[in-house]
């Protein structure tokens, strides 16, 4: 890394913070940009390190829940949507974007203790690396399923596909956000890299990720009529899972359930598996939107917490 002028490292206070405040601290990220892009790569290396099939691993683990699932929803239980498997890695690998670098960036500081010990940095770029490196992971992960896509000649929704930026927008704030709030508290309490991981857990169950957006969309308004669906958008996850399942399965290639023994039933339609993700670009956008501006206020809740804390991270590691 080219080292840095006098006018590019960022003051100091007092007690060794640095000014609070959303644009300095952008400004500071900006300036070590040639670290964190650095500490990416350093991420992907050692992720797979002294492994033998090494990055392959990226590729191995969706398309083993690809074949596995597929297997299973289609051909065993016959229970599931038409190739249930691409069904769920579209969603799955939305929801591991997230999962994966949440829980790499709680751990971010205490891992990289000795660094943060001995030279200075802006110490949000720590966690952001977590999140930036899960995030190329993502998009090779994502080429599994866009062979799966390619193989059943099955196509993603073409007029939709814009909508997958803002929703890897809302993935990426919620994840700083929530990423730097737990990364800063992680140093002081160490039991919430293990309480994150129950949260996830019971958030992986809470977001429709196996199960059929519908399902529980319908169930909902059963109980607290057409209102209630908003209770379920509390979830800031749900519009992002929801408009990965809609763009890459794209439900429009399967009107008719052909795998139906009896007469066919209507997937789109009213009851159906579907009926509910068949919304216009506006639904999509308004609930990402939703979620966005509660990512928002992660991020400087965030940015906050972690200003007030990261004076102590060198005693506290």
């Amino acid at each position: 890394m080219t080292a840095q002028s006098p006018r590019e490292i960022p003051p100091l206070l007092e007690n060794g913070s640095r000014p609070p405040g959303l644009i300095p601290r952008v400004k500071d990220i900006w300036a070590y940009r040639d670290l964190l892009a650095n500490l990416v790569r350093r991420e992907l290396k050692v992720k797979y390190k002294n492994s033998f099939l090494g990055f392959l691993w990226t590729l191995l683990n969706p398309l083993l829940y690809l074949v596995v699932f597929s297997i299973v929803f289609t051909k065993i239980l016959k229970d599931g949507a038409p190739r249930f498997g691409l069904l769920l890695l579209s969603a799955l690998l939305a929801f591991n974007l997230f999962s994966v670098g949440l829980t790499a960036a709680t751990t971010a500081i205490t891992a990289n203790g000795a660094l943060v010990q001995k030279v200075w940095f802006p110490r949000e770029i720590l966690p952001i690396a977590a999140i930036l490196a899960n995030l190329i992971t993502f998009f090779f992960q994502g080429t599994v399923l866009i062979a799966g896509l390619a193989f059943y000649q099955q196509s993603p929704d073409w007029g939709m596909l814009w909508l997958l930026l803002p929703a890897l927008a809302v993935v990426l704030l919620l994840a700083t956000g929530l990423g730097l709030l737990l990364a800063a508290l992680n140093v002081y309490f160490r039991d919430v890299q293990h309480f994150l991981e129950l949260g996830l857990l019971t958030l992986f169950w809470l977001t429709p990720v196996v199960y059929p957006y519908s399902f529980a969309a319908g169930a909902i308004r059963d109980a607290y009529g057409d209102g209630g669906e908003r209770l379920l958008l509390l979830n800031p996850l749900i519009p992002v899972i929801a408009t990965f399942k809609r763009v890459l399965y794209n439900p429009n290639n399967f009107a008719l359930d052909e795998n139906s023994p009896a007469d066919a039933i209507d997937l789109l339609g009213e009851g159906g598996q579907f009926e509910f993700l068949m919304r216009p670009n506006a639904w999509y956008l308004q609930n990402l939107a939703v979620s966005g501006a509660v990512g928002v206020a992660l991020l400087l809740i965030g940015l906050k917490v972690f200003s007030r804390l990261e004076a102590n991270f060198g005693e506290q590691i």
